[in-house]
């Protein structure tokens, strides 16, 4: 699997990326390791996980594999804090060096590789925050920052902050939302991770499932959508508008001759500022058919077209 420069900084990773937000919820630990073991063999080398991933199971699962299954140094990890057990929003310095501590316990490991900031929390002063992100770089617990669910201008405030003094931490990857069904970030997010040389993580890069086309006729059973606690994930993309946009993926992938998966997931992991998506599988059979999408690129034609039938600024008939 190629890989590419996470934003300016050094850091190489996979262009695609194993989420593992479902782990110790939907996903059980052998699965875990069945879809870590494909990934790593397929070359892929980003793994994406949060404190507050399954109340710390996801952490605990891939600190099990780091150690019994995968070498810890053939991966790239990431992890995030900044929101609470309770849901709440946290970017105190004194919770997040608490939560870092946390995850490295969790995942029994002594550094995370990309240690990134879950939420922008506004009742902390983000000098604040950002002090955090540099004592956890400055003490080898972090070797790069990044981001996640900011918007532009709080992307280019943290990022200016972080390049105006010597010795402070760069900000090298922004995680957002991102697909043929949700492209709002390239009014203000995107050019400003852009203009700051941030690499963005697009997560959610299927449109949570749906440019896979299996919701074209329906909910099918043992779906996210089925599932109580995914249902209302799902079904903001499940319009008309959208749609519309599933089956403009549709032909494109009948006339390649390749899966609806292949052509959603090829279109944005070589959109401009995009480093890695991160997809997250339930099976290793879906993980699967991720990877193989990798051999694919998109002939111009193809994705000029979905370009503009997804561009929902623009009227359709």
């Amino acid at each position: 699997m190629e890989e590419r420069h996470l934003g300016r900084s050094g850091l190489l990773v996979s262009r695609l990326g194993l989420g593992t937000m479902t782990w110790g919820q939907d996903t059980e630990p052998d699965e875990a390791a069945a879809q870590l073991t494909a990934f790593v063999d397929a070359g892929g080398t980003l793994v994406d996980t949060a404190d507050v991933y399954s109340e710390g199971a996801s952490e605990r699962i891939l600190g099990h594999l780091l150690r019994d299954v995968v070498d810890r140094d053939s991966i790239v990890l990431a992890t995030k804090a900044a929101i609470r057990p309770d849901g709440r929003y946290d970017g105190s310095r004194r919770h997040l060096l608490a939560a870092l501590d946390a995850s490295l316990d969790r995942l029994d490991v002594d550094y995370v590789d990309l240690w990134q900031l879950h939420v922008y929390d506004p009742s902390t002063p983000l000098e604040e925050t950002l002090s955090a992100v540099d004592e956890a770089v400055a003490s080898g617990r972090a070797r790069y920052a990044g981001v996640s669910n900011y918007a532009g201008w709080q992307l280019a405030k943290a990022a200016a902050w972080q390049n105006a003094w010597p010795g402070r931490a760069p900000i090298v990857s922004v995680q957002a939302e991102y697909s043929l069904l949700r492209r709002d970030i390239e009014r203000e997010l995107l050019p400003a991770a852009l203009d700051a040389g941030v690499g963005v993580l697009p997560c959610s890069p299927l449109g949570r499932g749906v440019l896979t086309g299996k919701y074209r006729t329906g909910i099918p059973a043992g779906s996210r959508a089925a599932a109580p606690h995914f249902s209302e994930f799902v079904q903001p993309y499940l319009d008309e508008e959208c749609a519309r946009i599933v089956e403009s993926v549709v032909t494109a992938a009948e006339g390649l001759g390749v899966s609806p998966l292949d052509v959603a997931l090829a279109w944005v992991r070589d959109r401009p500022g995009v480093a890695a998506p991160i997809v997250g599988a339930r099976t290793s059979a879906q993980l699967g058919q991720v990877l193989r999408s990798d051999k694919l690129t998109l002939p111009q034609e193809i994705r000029d077209a979905l370009d503009d039938v997804s561009d929902m600024s623009a009227p359709h008939p």
